[in-house]
């Protein structure tokens, strides 16, 4: 599993993962606000499953020989 979420990319998922799981904790949204663990956990580890499908890539780092 190659990283393909750069760094901007992966703390802008992490914000909006971590807003919306606290905005769920303290009743502020519903129950769907627990969708906010995808982009928490995509921009922890740096994979979005979705830009492979679709090949995006916004990790600079690309490996040589491939």
């Amino acid at each position: 599993m190659h990283k393909n979420a750069g760094s901007l990319d992966r703390l802008i998922r992490i914000v909006i993962g971590v807003v919306l799981i606290g905005l769920t904790m303290n009743h502020q949204i519903g129950i769907w606000g627990w969708i906010g663990v995808i982009p928490l956990v995509t921009g922890l580890i740096g994979y979005c499953p979705l830009y492979r499908l679709f090949g995006f890539n916004t990790c600079p780092i690309t490996r040589q020989g491939r």
